[in-house]
């Protein structure tokens, strides 16, 4: 009928309207708020960081190494946090079980040692706990270090071009050739046991995808109408990058900001695996692996924690990052769940008398007209 709205435009009033009156930040929070799988990894990242950080405590500077404190005990150099369970991470305990066996029976029979011990009698869980702590550590610095150059410098390239563009890029084409695990082992061995320079040397050096990927967004944004606009209203040039068009790639700067993150963890258990990393009487998922890796027949529960843990704040960071990308981007637009069938080209229509389903029609279809029957032509 003339004057009725398509579908793209129904949808479009409908988004308006849910979205009137609320500034930038409400729009960003409400869609991220309704990605239910975002949503769960956030909740379930948050109990991990909580739990790992308040159960064995932790130690605020210091180098990871063991020493004699003023009260004539052994214990990590550094101010120590002590958290609620009664064990630590570098103590011998009497073995409670053959064999070091979880005292944990399911479902709520935790025992002393619920994750079980090692042929020294430390205790898993606190290892583990504390091992989560430290790889936590190096994957936050990492992705916020190599977040902040690789913004820096692709978006400076991007924006100017020329030979700034020049010299940038060629300077990233030499940092990407070194391999990260190669340097990371170098300075692992020579700053090792302490995760919070262990992250800061592997984000210094993880920043060039980043830095591509920002230049080619303002490559191209830089020369759209808003930005034009902005430069006659004169607005400076740090302005137009950070308040114009940083806001617009902000989708795939979050995706790879995620993604630097998830890969942090494993560089930083690779590292440690190897032997590069954090080193002992400190420990992190990785190296808890590393140390107990001749027992994965014999022993496996030393392996299932430190694993289970890696790929599940892996993919709870990945699940995260998605969310903030369709919260971010504006180019993201949900589509209402009633109109989903209608913008699949799924719906329902008469066939032969009946119902049934067909591709490409739906039930607002208009009716056809009934065809005009021609007059036969005169043979006579």
């Amino acid at each position: 009928m003339p004057g009725e709205l398509g579908v793209e435009e129904r949808e479009l009033t409908i988004e308006q309207r849910q979205t009137a009156g609320l500034s930038q930040g409400a729009i960003i929070r409400r869609r991220f708020f309704r990605h239910r799988a975002a949503m769960i990894a956030l909740a379930v990242l948050i109990i991990l960081i909580v739990f790992s950080f308040s159960s064995v405590g932790t130690v605020i500077g210091g180098t990871g190494r063991l020493a004699v404190n003023a009260e004539g005990i052994l214990a990590p150099n550094g101010w120590r946090v002590p958290g609620w369970w009664d064990k630590d991470w570098y103590t011998t305990y009497g073995q409670l079980n053959p064999g070091g066996a979880p005292t944990w029976v399911l479902p709520f029979n935790f025992g002393e040692f619920p994750f079980g011990q090692d042929t020294l009698g430390k205790d898993i869980f606190a290892r583990v706990m504390r091992g989560m702590q430290q790889s936590l550590t190096v994957m936050f610095i990492v992705g916020i270090v190599s977040t902040v150059f690789g913004i820096v410098i692709g978006a400076v390239s991007g924006f100017f071009r020329g030979w700034v563009d020049s010299i940038l890029m060629r300077f990233t084409d030499v940092v990407i050739i070194v391999p990260i695990i190669v340097l990371g082992a170098i300075l692992g061995r020579i700053f090792g046991g302490n995760a919070i320079v262990l992250g800061l040397f592997l984000g210094i050096i993880s920043w060039p995808g980043m830095a591509r990927l920002v230049r080619g967004e303002f490559l191209g944004l830089r020369e759209r109408e808003f930005v034009d606009a902005a430069r006659v209203a004169g607005a400076s040039s740090t302005r137009i990058i950070f308040k114009h068009i940083l806001p617009n790639a902000v989708g795939v700067i979050i995706v790879n900001a995620t993604l630097l993150m998830s890969a942090a963890i494993l560089i930083e258990t690779s590292l440690s695996y190897l032997g590069f990393g954090i080193q002992a009487p400190d420990v992190s998922l990785g190296q808890i692996i590393s140390e107990y890796k001749e027992a994965f027949r014999t022993r496996p529960w030393l392996f299932w924690w430190p694993g289970l843990f890696i790929v599940v704040i892996a993919l709870c960071i990945n699940f995260v990052g998605d969310g903030l990308r369709d919260a971010f981007d504006p180019r993201q637009k949900r589509i209402p769940r009633r109109n989903r069938r209608r913008f699949f080209g799924l719906g329902r229509t008469s066939i032969a008398g009946g119902t049934g389903t067909a591709v490409g029609t739906s039930i607002t279809d208009k009716p056809v007209a009934d065809p005009v029957t021609r007059p036969k032509k005169d043979t006579q």
